[in-house]
Formats: structure tokens, sequence, C-alpha cells
């Protein structure tokens, strides 16, 4: 059972007249007065008090267009950057490709992102840690994506379920200021444990952000600022993806801060629960 990962966390607390145990360096101390002439403190004893489990976590999931990749072998693989340059050609392909993935009869990757958030979910209510989750996407600078699924000071409710339920894949994966909003949003909490977790299906790439070359790095870039930003402020993040080429930018992008490459998509969900409860114990 999941909420059997609450720790049992505790306190040493000294000097006192009456507790579990005698202290030992505090008796020592004491002697020591004695000898010298000073006045004894007879306050040697010590006790444990437990201390109330004090996390909050935000989930970003990465909801953009290849997280409707097929997760089945054999099915036709979808990417970020099929999609026409010309406005108006774009609205037109992304009203087919909707269209399609209404009539899809196999599991995506975005689904399985889904399954996980119900179970984490679960778990989360089981425990009582604080947690928001948050969808991001984008297309181009000025169309950054953030989505709120459940804010960190919300309650779980059937709006959030909704919520989950509309999850879908959108556009680019424009990381940095999705990572700045939802670290933003940490910062105003006051808990003791905060933990930025990121989950994602490929590196970061948008139109002007990350196209072949030079802007391509770029964006790597700009997210360990944004990664880097957020560990500034008492943050903890974590990258957990299933993008099985992923160390080349990861290693950069991540470097310290810890990720993970999650060999089968299918595993999200069990592998989501046991990273959650090592980032907390």
């Amino acid at each position: 059972q999941f909420e059997m990962m609450v720790p049992e966390m505790f306190r040493k607390e000294r000097k006192l007249m009456d507790g579990e145990d005698i202290d030992i360096d505090d008796v020592i101390e004491n002697m020591i007065d004695i000898k010298s002439g000073a006045s004894p403190d007879e306050k040697f004893y010590w006790r444990r008090n437990k201390v109330q489990r004090d996390v909050a976590v935000a989930f970003l999931l990465d909801t953009s267009a290849s997280t409707a990749e097929a997760i089945d072998e054999g099915k036709k693989n979808q990417d970020d950057w099929d999609a026409p340059d010309d406005p108006v050609e774009y609205m037109v392909w992304l009203r087919t490709r909707r269209g399609e993935q209404m009539r899809r009869s196999y599991k995506r990757i975005i689904d399985v992102e889904k399954e996980s958030m119900v179970l984490l979910i679960n778990a989360l209510e089981a425990i009582g840690d604080v947690y928001g989750i948050y969808g991001f996407s984008g297309y181009g600078r000025e169309n950054v994506e953030f989505y709120t699924i459940k804010d960190l000071q919300e309650n779980f409710s059937d709006r959030v379920k909704k919520r989950i339920d509309r999850i879908a894949p959108l556009h680019a994966t424009r990381m940095g200021p999705a990572i700045r909003h939802t670290t933003h949003k940490l910062d105003q909490t006051d808990a003791r444990t905060k933990i930025l977790f990121l989950i994602s299906d490929g590196r970061p790439q948008d139109r002007g952000y990350s196209r072949e070359g030079v802007e391509k790095e770029y964006a790597v870039h700009d997210t360990r600022m944004a990664l880097d930003e957020a560990k500034d402020k008492g943050i903890n993040s974590f990258c957990l993806t299933v993008d099985k080429n992923g160390h080349d930018y990861l290693k950069t992008m991540c470097s310290d801060m810890g990720y993970e490459i999650l060999e089968d998509i299918n595993d999200l969900p069990e592998r989501l629960l046991v990273l959650y409860r090592r980032l907390t114990m």
C-alpha cells in the first residue's frame, strides 16, 4: 500500500527533565560543570518528536503532438514537426489530425500519462501530500501553452477528473517557460520539500526555439537554465522521459538534478510511484 511510504521522521529534543533516555553528551557536560564549580544543569534527558510530513510536488506533463504516438508496435509514429508552417494550412492539418485521433483504436503515450496521473492521485490523496498537475505545449514564442489540470491548493474533485479526461496531444515541446511558471507556483507554497517532476517523451523543441542547427541546442540550454532557477529557489527537479535517445541532451539539460529514461512506456504508472517515493523519503 502506497500510504505506507509515509516516513517516521523524528527530531531529537534535548536538555529535558524527563524523556526517553539519557543524553550522554549532556551528562558529561553536567559532570564538567560540577567539577568546575559551576551550577549543574539537571536537564540531560532527550526524546524524539515526530515531524509532520511536509511535501509539495508539481507534475508537469508534456502534451506535445508527439505524445499521440501509438505505443503498439507497428503503428505510425507522430511527429511534432510534420505540421506545415503556414497558419491556414496548419489549422487544416490540425483538424485532420484530430479527426484521425478520434477514430483511433490503439493506446498512445498520452493515454499512459493519463492513467499514471489517476494512479498517482489515488496515492497522493492517501498520504496527504500537496500536489499539482499541469500540462504544457507551445506553437512559437507568442503561443506558450500551460494548462492547469489540478492546482497545488485545489482539492481533488469531479472537475479535476474532467480535466484529466480532456488532456490531449497539442503542439510542440516548449519546456523552459512551463518550468518557470511551475517554479513560480511551487515557490508560493510553504512546504519544506518542494519537487518539480517533469514527464516528457522527447527533447525541448518548438518553432523558433529548437529547429535543426544552432537553435536546437538553445532549447536544451534554456530548459537547463529554467531548472537551475528552480534549484536556486530550493526546488528539487526530476525528469522522467520515454525518449530512448535522450542521454545526448538530458545529461546537459538535467545534469546533477536527476533524470531517468524509461525503456517501456507501459511501466510509467508503476515507475512514477517508485520514483516519487524515492524523491520524498
